[in-house]
Formats: structure tokens, sequence, C-alpha cells
């Protein structure tokens, strides 16, 4: 039973963040298009899932990044059918923020001796989708530079050795956030 409540608890909790972000990202960001507002609210409740999933198990859940390709492309078509030249456009800066974020991911991925999860590669690489060109980069280093200062503050006071790992979907997550609340 108490686990049940636990699951409530979480899930209200989680409820009430998104409400809260939502209406945040609503009144703060009035200059935004309506397509912007759906897509940074759709990013920002995936986002926040992939950090509870990351914090829970240390994984993201595949269907959980087909979930976010979907939401993309649902929100993408209808624009590439009425307003092609827009659409095009908006297609266009997604393909370069996903192949800038999961390109970028997939390298250290490779070259770190997978130090860095295959779910961070590929959640990134769809984040860069909803976030563009021009905020793919932004996103990934606020994120990856908080990783790295509260990972370096755990080894000094000696939380953690150098061979543990953090996950690091909350920190992609608070860089999003910035990212998408920063004009």
């Amino acid at each position: 039973m108490t686990k049940l409540i636990r699951d409530n608890k979480i899930a209200l909790y989680s409820a009430g963040f998104m409400i809260i972000m939502s209406t945040w990202l609503i009144t703060c960001t009035a200059e935004l298009s309506a397509y912007s507002l759906i897509k940074f609210s759709l990013l920002i409740i995936f986002s926040y899932a992939a950090m509870v999933f990351d914090i829970s198990t240390r994984k993201i859940p595949n269907m959980l990044v087909l979930i976010m390709l979907s939401g993309w492309l649902l929100l993408l078509i209808p624009i590439l059918f009425i307003i092609p030249d827009i659409g095009m456009g908006l297609f266009l800066d997604s393909l370069y923020g996903m192949l800038i974020g999961g390109g970028l991911f997939m390298l250290v991925y490779l070259l770190s001796s997978k130090g860095l999860g295959g779910g961070d590669v590929k959640f990134m690489a769809v984040a860069g989708l909803y976030l563009g060109f021009s905020n793919t980069v932004p996103a990934i280093l606020y994120g990856t530079v908080l990783a790295a200062l509260t990972g370096t503050i755990l080894l000094i006071i000696k939380k953690i050795g150098r061979k543990d790992a953090i996950p690091l979907a909350p920190f992609l997550f608070i860089g999003i956030m910035i990212t998408v609340f920063t004009p």
C-alpha cells in the first residue's frame, strides 16, 4: 500500500510541476508563436520524464524517445502541409539541431568507451529536433558544465568515486530549461 501512495505522490508532484512550468512558459513567453509554445511545452514534459527515469532507473527508455519523436512529427507535419515554406525551414532547423545534439553525444559515446549512456545520445538527438540549431549547443553546454561541476564537487566531498557515474538527464533538463527560458 505504501508503494501505491508513494507512486501517486510522485505522479501528483510531477503533474503539479508540469502545470507550473507550462503556466510559466505561457506567461513569460507571450511573444512565442503557438508552434513554439507547444513545442517547448512538449520538450519540457519529455525532458522532465527523461530526468525522472534516469534518476530512478539510470536509463532513458527507448519508448520515451519514440514518443518524443512522434510528438515532434505530429507538431511539424501539419505545418509542412499548410505552410510548406515555413514548415521546411522549421524542419531543416530541427534537423540541424538533431545532428548537433545527437552527433556530439554520439562522438562522446564512442570516444569515451561508452562513458555516456546510449539513452543520453538518443534523448539529446530528439531534444535537438525540438531545440533547433541555435538552442541545442547552449542546452548541451549548460547541462554538461553543470554535470561536470556537480561531479567534481561530489568527488571532492567523496560522495562518489572516479569510476562512479551520475545520471546526465537531470543536468540536460536544467540546460534545456535555461535555454528555453532565456531570451
